[in-house]
Order: structure tokens, then C-alpha cells, then sequence
């Protein structure tokens, strides 16, 4: 499967906006989806995770509440809602895909073989 991260972009404070993920080829279903982020000059961080069937979701403790990751198989497609962005949200966003795996976490980025392009999100004050 590749990947194609979309829908970043300059917004306020407060703002909202939905980044997506397209996946290419049948076999997208398959994968745990997730989304991570790297700010200038920090470490790639977990963002949130998303099921097979997209019936559960993990979230890193900064964006709960605001982040919605969703997801439709029949579309190929990951979504990850954010609101209430805040300046520190500021990042280049990936999304990522893994096969099922019960002995590594979501949050463990080496766990997810398949990368999209970033899309960057600025958060304005």
C-alpha cells in the first residue's frame, strides 16, 4: 500500500481542520493506521492509531479530546480531525500504516513500515 497525506495549512489558534490519508491497493483494510507528527528540530511523536475496522482508537495524551482519527476501508481512506488547534500542534504530519501486531504498541513508530509524505500544519497565534 503507499500512502498520501493532504489538508494541511496555515490557521489560527482555535481553528479546526481534517487531514487525509489516501491508501492505494485492497489490501488497505488491513492495516492499523495511525498518525504521527514532527515538529522543527524534535522527534517524530505518536499522534493517534486506528484499528483494522476502525472500532478503537489510541491517542497521545495532548490531543485527546480534540483529535478524531476515523476511518473508511471502502474508501481507502484515514482521517484525522483536529480541533481546537493550538500553536504548539505546529508540525509536518505523516501518516503510517502497520500490519496487526499484539506485541508491539501503536505508539512504537518502528512498528509501521509504510510512510506517507508529510503534510504540514501551522498553527498561528
Amino acid at each position: 500500500v503507499q500512502l498520501q497525506a493532504s489538508g494541511g495549512g496555515l490557521v489560527r489558534v482555535g481553528a479546526s481542520l481534517r487531514l487525509a490519508c489516501a491508501g492505494s491497493g485492497r489490501t488497505f483494510s488491513g492495516y492499523v493506521m495511525a498518525w504521527f507528527r514532527q515538529a522543527p528540530g524534535q522527534e517524530r511523536e505518536f499522534v493517534g492509531s486506528i484499528t483494522t475496522s476502525g472500532d478503537f482508537t489510541l491517542y497521545e495524551d495532548s490531543v485527546k479530546g480534540r483529535f478524531t482519527l476515523s476511518r473508511d476501508n471502502t474508501k481507502n481512506m484515514v482521517y484525522l480531525q483536529m480541533n481546537s488547534l493550538r500553536a504548539e500542534d505546529t508540525a509536518v504530519y505523516y501518516c503510517a500504516a502497520s500490519a496487526p501486531n499484539r506485541h508491539r504498541s501503536p505508539r512504537d513508530r518502528d512498528r509501521y513500515a509504510i510512510w506517507g509524505r508529510g503534510t504540514l500544519v501551522t498553527v498561528s497565534s
